[in-house]
């Protein structure tokens, strides 16, 4: 029997074969239940130099304003409010004391926000490059805890943005780093700035959550997009036990992505599904909420619905027909357990 390898398993079935032969499950729900009555929601997110940014064009207080963005679009995404923060920062040689200063600028700027009440930091020593280690813990009352509804079929999916912007908006940074590369012009960002800004300084309304609660749309799940609306929506399919359709027609683009996917010969809806770093959340909610949705939350479009678990994860194109959403990470067949 040949060894198993990453290509073969994917990401996802490579954390759940780790687990085998431990106590543990994969993908725990890391909530806790406090005698004061809340839940408390963790969060965790690393991002690495050479691998989530170039520290060529990534201006550093972006970078640490991005990186709790991250962390928190998480706590968002399961509903929790944000409490406290705990950053580590690997430091290479090459960054000394006013480069980290700016880093932590971004990270202070949102942590604030956000509306956390405590930020720790410590420093330690890194001999490959920056690396940023963002811990998120949060909380939600237990009201809301058993407010939250049983998914059903015909629920709908809700995204709070535009995506496959930050993809193109990354295209731009590495086109124009190029073209200084080699002809020594100073980049021109001017007229892709909308795109670059998704990229580099993703933005989460601080209220989303509050607003959604006081409208009473408490979803059964939600995610945060960081990898792509196809890998979102494997883990909405994953967290429901039930299949997912969404529609090519319903997915909300920026004004000129069908422009610049012709400039680089990319699908608009292969940046989409594929992409990542959209930093949208990803909602759940019945059916029967959709005209609130509609009306309540303007910034959010429904882009498809809950099905049959035999349908798994498909995409309706116009004229009807249902391709499989794959992702990368994701074993082909695009199946996966549901704890």
């Amino acid at each position: 029997m040949p060894e198993a390898s990453f290509s073969s398993l994917g990401r996802v079935e490579a954390i759940k074969s780790l687990y085998q032969g431990t106590p543990f499950k994969p993908f725990p729900k890391m909530e806790f239940t406090s005698k004061e009555g809340c839940c408390t929601v963790s969060k965790s997110v690393t991002m690495l130099e050479g691998t989530d940014f170039d520290l060529v064009y990534f201006p550093l207080q972006h970078l640490g304003y991005k990186a709790v963005v991250a962390a928190t679009g998480e706590l968002y995404a399961s509903f929790a409010y944000p409490r406290m923060l705990d950053v580590v920062l690997g430091v290479s040689s090459k960054l000394d004391y006013p480069q980290i200063k700016l880093l932590w600028e971004g990270i202070v700027e949102a942590a604030r926000e956000h509306g956390y009440s405590d930020v720790a930091l410590d420093l330690i020593p890194s001999r490959n490059g920056l690396c940023i280690s963002v811990g998120a813990t949060g909380s939600k009352t237990i009201a809301i805890e058993t407010a939250q509804p049983q998914a059903r079929t015909k629920d709908v999916l809700c995204l709070s943005g535009n995506v496959g912007g930050a993809f193109f908006g990354m295209k731009v940074l590495q086109k124009e780093l190029e073209r200084f590369s080699r002809e020594g012009t100073q980049p021109d960002l001017e007229k892709h700035k909308m795109m670059v800004g998704y990229y580099l300084k993703p933005e989460v309304s601080p209220s989303v959550v509050v607003n959604m609660e006081k409208d009473n749309l408490v979803p059964s799940c939600g995610v945060f997009l960081r990898r792509g609306l196809a890998d979102a929506v494997m883990h909405v399919s994953r967290m429901t036990g039930l299949g997912v359709k969404v529609y090519s027609s319903m997915l909300p683009f920026a004004g000129n992505t069908f422009s610049l996917g012709k400039e680089f010969g990319v699908d608009p809806f292969s940046a989409a599904l594929n992409g990542g770093d959209d930093y949208r959340l990803l909602y759940v909610l019945p059916i029967e909420k959709a005209e609130s949705v509609r009306h309540n939350l303007p910034s959010f479009e429904i882009i498809g619905h809950l099905a049959q678990k035999d349908v798994g994860c498909v995409m309706v194109m116009p004229e009807g027909a249902e391709l499989p959403i794959n992702a990368t990470g994701w074993k082909k067949s695009g199946e996966d357990d549901v704890e």
